[in-house]
């Protein structure tokens, strides 16, 4: 196809020159610290001031247009002509994929591999079975030290139970140097940040990679072994169309892209503790048994919670959208948190509203918390089921086999912290097992 082919128009169309330029939103010359201090509502601020849904500005003295909404969302999920390299500053890269990682291939190359995940988090109902219980075993061993203690933090807490259990389902030896929770932590939690503890979580990044680089050259020559089946055997095991295995690092660095977003999923449990504490109707119902709107809950917590603000590409050719023109190289977001707070797309968007009976299958542009588009095609993160499951998993703990207060302490929730979350972190106190064993 022609470079200057116009993406909804004919093969073949040149790129017109009557096109409209992206707006700018400020006279500043770079927005960076604008982004610093608006953080997950900076793209729909920008939105809001240039009247538009897409508007050009410049970070970190790069050139970047920023976009929201279902259009957008089609763009950045249903394009070839999209890349994902160079999309992310290197400390976020580094941190959340890493070079060589599944998100840095394009096309059939990141089709084949992105398959051996869909297998192991969407179509394995076995392993996706053994993960929540895996999870659910965590948990409840975690809870026995949790009523010893006055009080503890929550969102570290889950966090390690989510580490624990990711550990054990991916096969990875019961071994303190490589099941390095606090690690995947750290890696989540400085991923938008800059400075000392970002480049401290940088090194131990690149520790544990070492270590698991090892463990993967152990098991091809036979002297350690995993159970068959599980991510640490697949990953191994993977071959590209030409027979050839991955590298150590490269096995490597897709292990940890499992693990690391399971851990993740403590954002979401957090959010989701945050809306049974606010109303109490809700932890009512699910430990009634009222399992069937465990998904709706979920949901449209994924929906309403701030997880990660917004994604990259960068342009390969010049092509037109929406009447503007986008030329080779250039760099786009996508507002994941505006998308799912537009009032255009969601009635009273800021209002917690289960009975709008979301599922990460239906509306794939429009509810985004993770991605857009369709898994098997696209860069749609492959890991929302077992997202889903985890969390309902979690709701069903904490409304039925635990009771807690939860003290007075500072809930707010700062949109300029990337990734968002209570300031108190979510203090539980007097944690009480209501069914011991």
């Amino acid at each position: 196809m022609d470079e200057h082919q116009y993406i909804g128009g004919r093969v073949g169309e040149a790129v017109r020159e009557d096109l409209k330029i992206v707006p700018r939103t400020s006279w500043l010359p770079d927005s960076t610290f604008r982004l610093l201090r608006e953080g997950y509502v900076f793209i729909s601020r920008g939105c809001d001031r240039a009247g538009t849904d897409v508007f050009r500005t410049r970070l970190m003295l790069r050139s970047v247009i920023c976009m929201r909404g279902e259009a957008a969302a089609r763009l950045f999920y249903g394009d070839e002509d999209l890349t994902r390299v160079g999309a992310m500053p290197q400390t976020v890269l580094r941190l959340l994929q890493d070079k060589g990682s599944v998100q840095q291939l394009d096309g059939a190359l990141h089709r084949a591999r992105k398959a051996m995940f869909i297998r192991l988090l969407m179509q394995d109902e076995a392993g996706i079975a053994r993960l929540t219980a895996n999870f659910r075993e965590c948990w409840l061993a975690h809870l026995a030290d949790w009523v010893e203690r006055p009080s503890i933090r929550f969102s570290s807490a889950v966090a390690q139970v989510l580490a624990d259990a990711a550990f054990r389902w991916c096969g990875v030896p019961d071994d303190p140097d490589l099941r390095q929770g606090s690690t995947l932590s750290e890696m989540v939690e400085q991923a938008g940040h800059f400075g000392p503890r970002t480049w401290r979580a940088l090194y131990r990044r690149s520790v544990l990679e070492s270590r698991l680089e090892a463990l993967f050259h152990a098991i091809r020559a036979g002297s350690s072994n995993v159970r068959e089946g599980s991510p640490c055997d697949v990953i191994s095991r993977y071959t590209d169309e030409a027979g050839r295995p991955l590298t150590g690092r490269v096995a490597a660095v897709e292990l940890i892209n499992v693990l690391r977003p399971i851990v993740a999923v403590s954002k979401y449990i957090v959010s989701a503790s945050l809306r049974l504490h606010q109303n109490e109707t809700w932890c009512r119902l699910f430990e009634a048994g009222q399992d069937d709107l465990l998904n709706d809950f979920v949901e449209e917590v994924r929906r309403i919670s701030p997880f990660f603000p917004f994604v990259g590409a960068v342009a390969k050719r010049r092509f037109s959208w929406e009447g503007y023109r986008i030329d080779k190289g250039q760099w786009l977001l996508l507002d994941l948190y505006g998308t799912c707070h537009d009032p255009r797309l969601f009635f009273k968007p800021d209002v917690f509203r289960p009975q709008r009976q979301l599922t990460w299958q239906s509306q794939p542009f429009r509810h985004i918390p993770q991605g857009a588009g369709d898994t098997a095609r696209t860069h749609r993160c492959p890991g929302e089921r077992i997202t889903v499951e985890l969390v309902k998993e979690a709701v069903c703990l904490l409304c039925r086999e635990m009771e807690f207060d939860i003290p007075p302490q500072d809930l707010t929730i700062s949109l300029a912290d990337v990734p968002a979350g209570p300031r108190s972190g979510l203090i539980f106190s007097g944690v009480v097992r209501k069914n011991p064993q």
